[in-house]
Order: C-alpha cells, then sequence, then structure tokens
C-alpha cells in the first residue's frame, strides 16, 4: 500500500531526514512534502449491501493531506478506475495556481491507468478542509479525505492547544454506486430518499431494530477530562446533516479556513460541501458510551429517519454500551424565522490570526465599494433539448472538450464565451451553453445566490472564501444592502442557501485563473448547475499567475499535444520511486544552499 507521508520512506537515511526536517525540507523558505494517492474500486458493505467504493491506498475514506501554512505539496494521483478521474480541493485557494484545481474547466482527465502530478502552495492558510473525484458523480462512491492546514509555529491558535485531534467525514449515501446514480438522474428522475448516512465510511450503531445486524460503525476513544479538536466535514451527496454528540457541548471555532468567534452548540447544521472545527471537552462521567449523530435535516425528518448515521464515543473509563433513544436536535428549524439563526451566529474572530501575525479583522472589507453585482438564481431541474438539466440564470453550464484555461493559453478560439448574465435572463427559455463570467481583476464584486429550488442548496466558488453578509427568504434588491454585516462576517467558501432564500457573499477578486462557481449537491451540479470566473490580469508578468505546468494533460482540441504514458506495473512503480528521488533531490538541495 503506498504511504502517504514519503518521510516515513527514508528511514534508512536518520543523518539526512534530520538534516532535512531541521533546514525546513526547502529550497524557498517553504517546506515541500509529497503524497501518493492510488484510487481504486474496492467492494465494501456500509449498510449492509455490498457494493462498488472509490478508495484510496486500500482505505475508504482516503487519508488525510496534514500540512502547515505556506507549504509546497505534491499530491501524485494513480487512476486505477475505469473511467477518467480529476481531483479537486474543496477550499484549497490555489493562489495563482488553477491549473492545480481539479476541474474540468482548468484541467483534462487523467486518463484510466495513468497518473498526475499536482503541485501546489497552500499560500496563508490554514484550517479544514478535504479533497474529492470531481466527475461524473464519483463522490457519491467515495474517493474523499481530509485536509488540515496548521498554524505556523510562530502564529499561536486563539485556543488551548487541544489533548488530540479527530476528523469525521459525514455524508448520505446510496447503496447504488455512482454510475447507477448517473443513470437516474440521467432518466429525467430524482435521486429520492438516500439509504442512509455514513460516519468515516461506516454505517449506523444499532440503536434500534431499524438498523440491520452486522454493519460495522465508528467508535472514538477518548479520555475523560480531555479536550479534543473536532473537524467535520459534510462529503455527502445531496443532504444537509445535523451533527450532535449526546451530552455534549460542541464549541464551534473555526469554520473552512476562519477562526471564527467561539460559540458553544449542542448540535450543529453542516450543508454539502462544508467543513467546521469544535472543541469537545470530555466532561461527562462515562456512565455509559455516547451516541455520535448525524441526521437528515430539512426534510420531512420522520419519513427519513433511514438517513441517519450513528457512531460511539467510547471513555476510556466507560461503565456500559449506549442505549436508548438517540439525542434530537436541540435547535428549531420548524419556523422560517428561526431556520437562520444558527448560521447568522457564525461570526469572525477579529482579534485572532489566522494565517498571518494581523487579526483576521484588519481587513475592512465592508468599507470597500462594490464594482459590480450577480445575482445567480437556481430553479427545479427542466427538460433542455429534451434532457434534464439544472440552471443557474437559465444556463445550463456545458463543459468544453477543451479546458478553457489551457484553451486560452493555446489560442485556441470558440471553446467557450464570456457573456454569462449578471443577473437571470427571464426573457429568454433555458439553454446549454459554455457561458463564463468575465470578472475584473481587482474587482470587489457581491453575489446573490438566489435559490428559487425546493430544496437547500451548498454554494462554491473555488480559488476564494468570501464574506457571507447576509440571508434571508424571498427574492434579494437593493434595499437589502442595509441588513449586510461589514464588520465581522465569517469568510468561508462554500454557504448554503435555503430553499426561497437568498445568501448576499462580498469577494475580492485578486486570484487569477478560472474558477468554477458550483452548487456542492452533486445531483444539481451533475445536471450543469455551475458556471466560472476568468480573472485576467491585464499587466500579467508572472507575479499573479503561474505559468502552465509541464507535466499538464492534453484533451479536445490539444488532443495532438498529449504524449502516451506506459502503464505497466513496473512503470507505475517506476513513477513512485521517481516521485520519492525527487524529493529525495529537494533535501539534498536544501543541504547544499545551507552547507555551500
Amino acid at each position: 500500500m503506498a504511504d502517504a507521508y514519503f518521510f516515513s520512506r527514508f528511514t534508512t537515511f536518520p543523518f539526512l531526514f534530520s538534516l532535512a526536517l531541521f533546514c525546513g525540507f526547502s529550497l524557498a523558505g517553504d517546506p515541500f512534502v509529497s503524497y501518493v494517492l492510488e484510487v481504486s474500486y474496492i467492494t465494501a458493505s456500509p449498510l449492509g449491501v455490498p457494493q462498488q467504493v472509490i478508495a484510496i491506498n486500500g482505505i475508504f475514506p482516503g487519508p488525510v493531506i496534514n500540512v502547515t501554512t505556506n507549504y509546497n505539496v505534491d499530491v501524485n494521483v494513480f487512476n486505477r478506475l475505469n473511467e477518467p478521474l480529476l481531483f479537486t480541493w474543496n477550499g484549497i485557494e490555489m493562489q495563482g495556481e488553477s491549473w492545480q484545481d481539479g476541474v474540468l474547466g482548468t484541467n483534462c482527465p487523467i486518463p484510466p491507468n495513468w497518473n498526475f502530478t499536482y503541485n501546489f502552495q497552500v499560500k496563508d492558510q490554514i484550517g479544514s478542509f478535504f479533497y474529492f473525484p470531481s466527475l461524473n458523480f464519483q463522490r457519491a462512491s467515495g474517493g474523499f479525505g481530509p485536509i488540515i492546514i496548521n498554524n505556523r509555529d510562530l502564529i499561536p491558535i486563539p485556543f488551548n492547544k487541544p489533548d488530540g485531534e479527530i476528523s469525521f467525514m459525514i455524508g448520505d449515501w446510496y447503496t447504488q454506486n455512482h454510475t447507477a446514480l448517473r443513470g437516474v438522474l440521467d432518466s429525467g428522475s430524482e435521486l429520492g430518499m438516500p439509504d442512509g448516512v455514513l460516519i468515516n465510511g461506516k454505517g449506523p450503531y444499532k440503536y434500534n431494530n431499524s438498523v440491520p445486524d452486522g454493519i460495522q460503525y465508528e467508535t472514538i476513544n477518548v479520555d475523560p477530562g480531555k479536550t479534543y479538536r473536532i473537524r467535520v466535514h459534510n462529503v455527502g451527496t445531496s443532504t444537509s446533516l445535523n451533527f450532535r454528540i449526546q451530552n455534549h457541548k460542541l464549541l464551534l471555532v473555526e469554520t473552512e479556513g476562519q477562526y471564527n468567534s467561539q460559540t458553544n452548540f449542542t448540535d450543529f447544521d453542516i450543508h454539502v460541501g462544508q467543513s467546521y472545527s469544535f472543541l469537545v471537552t470530555m466532561d461527562q462521567n462515562a456512565s455509559s458510551d455516547y451516541y455520535i449523530v448525524a441526521s437528515a435535516r430539512f426534510v420531512n425528518e420522520t419519513v427519513w429517519q433511514r438517513v441517519t448515521g450513528v457512531g460511539i464515543l467510547h471513555y476510556s473509563n466507560s461503565k456500559g454500551q449506549a442505549s436508548g433513544p438517540l439525542p434530537v436536535p436541540a435547535t428549531d428549524v420548524s419556523q422560517p424565522w428561526s431556520v437562520m439563526n444558527q448560521q447568522r451566529a457564525i461570526k469572525q474572530n477579529t482579534s485572532a490570526s489566522g494565517a498571518r501575525p494581523n487579526p483576521q479583522g484588519s481587513y475592512h472589507y465592508g468599507q470597500i465599494n462594490i464594482t459590480s453585482t450577480y445575482i445567480l438564481r437556481s430553479m427545479p431541474p427542466t427538460k433542455i433539448n429534451g434532457s434534464f438539466r439544472a440552471t443557474l440564470n437559465g444556463i445550463s453550464f456545458l463543459n468544453p472538450s477543451t479546458p478553457m484555461r489551457l484553451a486560452d493559453k493555446h489560442k485556441v478560439k470558440g471553446v467557450y464565451k464570456l457573456d454569462f448574465p449578471n443577473t437571470p435572463a427571464d426573457n429568454r427559455p433555458p439553454r446549454l451553453e459554455s457561458s463564463i463570467i468575465n470578472a475584473t481583476y481587482k474587482g470587489f464584486i457581491q453575489i446573490i445566490f438566489q435559490n428559487n429550488d425546493t430544496k437547500v442548496q451548498s454554494f462554491h466558488i473555488d480559488g476564494y472564501s468570501f464574506y457571507v453578509v447576509a440571508m434571508d427568504f424571498g427574492n434579494w434588491s437593493e434595499d437589502r444592502k442595509g441588513s449586510y454585516n461589514n464588520w465581522d462576517a465569517i469568510s468561508r467558501s462554500t454557504v448554503e442557501v435555503y430553499p426561497g432564500a437568498w445568501t448576499a457573499v462580498l469577494l475580492s477578486l485578486d486570484n487569477v485563473g478560472v474558477w468554477n462557481i458550483r452548487v456542492e449537491n452533486l445531483d444539481r451540479w451533475y445536471l450543469g448547475q455551475e458556471t466560472y470566473m476568468r480573472i485576467i490580469n491585464p499587466e500579467e508578468n508572472g507575479s499573479t499567475e503561474m505559468d502552465q505546468p509541464g507535466n499538464a494533460l492534453y484533451c479536445g482540441a490539444l488532443k495532438s499535444l498529449q504524449k502516451d504514458q506506459l502503464h505497466s506495473s513496473a512503470t507505475s512503480l517506476l513513477n513512485r520511486k521517481l516521485s520519492l528521488i525527487f524529493s529525495l533531490v529537494m533535501a539534498l538541495l536544501a543541504l547544499v544552499s545551507i552547507f555551500c
């Protein structure tokens, strides 16, 4: 099995290893780390039904990518699936490197039995994120794993150092694999209710007779009196989940890379694609184990009872097994006025430092003039040219065969159009187009996500985090700007938008490239509910955008430029050894820079 973190490969070089660590394993002051992710199918039965699951290095979910602010990261991905593959890095901003973003607008897919190495820097970021396969509904079969970006030692975290860390990957789950689910959508049907919820790739603890015997469930072992940082990611297909730990408070401390004002919750709603950190203190008497619950939210919870994941929190001095009914969410979402209270309570910790020493609140976003407004409206899926499709502003996005950033670089014309409408186009029928936003570098824009669909949706922008300044029911209008939070709004990359409601976000367009704007709900994304922003620096001199990487794959109109890869197992082994040799060379060069 491929080892995720390459240092462990060099146990026969203790002297070199020690010196490499001492010098930071760097040529330019920032450390370098390498990971190998081998993506393949395995058979698993998380809900008691054998099915095909996408594993990373033979495990599901995949291994953690654990780095520190400003690290340079290599991720060598080997595609052992029977279809093309791309990985995207939810919340990683890829400063000036949209080439590494891992979506069809910027990258050609990795063919079966090929490999591709992503190279990027986690520049000026901290926090909790995750990676996943971005093509063909594959995330519904797995392939996801957590990303942790730690603070540099010189920047303190705004709470006492936890006694340990725990990651939870939660999500709704179907016992059909992603190809079967694609077929359902292609036929013009909705997916319907999921078959359950997984916690770290495992099904529910048998909390009542509705749970079949023999299902493997997640158990988290803890010590009494200790405090743990718990990172929770909703990696599911399309269901918002309420997360809670029986009899324990969840102290929210971080939201997708920004420290927030610390608030205690008994339970917390986590929408598709979102990530949070909580501090949880083990302050109970351990008379028994405790339930860990992730259950469907914003649906008929009685009908959707099976869509519940249950794990076990086990104290080292526990006196017995968990029993009795599951804890229910304490937060009330039965009335429109109460639905948004929890999310509106998430505000940034303005005095804490994030990735940089200066306080997070030192960027006064509320004092910057808005240069452009985009209202992006989603509607229920409809038929376009005989196919079931989802839209933004009446456009269902059609991914071109040549990635747009690659087409720009090689001056391929006619691949896409820069005419995405700023507002919904009610005077035109829904249509299929490769239409994207022509955004202005250094502009400061507001985007209004208007959800006229029938269910909660999560919207994500690659390459950016944005300030969530307001949300409310009804249709947005200019006079709503008076209700904006212009002081301590949270900055994040994925935000929920409730049905019949809107969410307003502000962002500064300082990251050059072509960046995906999408709904994270896989069914709507698959059906075309996405677009891109193209941001070009007219005075580009190589300082704001990296050049095309030398290992870029070619496809579409440029496929003649692509050279073949050898696909033998011997070549696979050689590629991995070369990756390790390259890492070793980096260490040696770092030593040379010190001693020469």
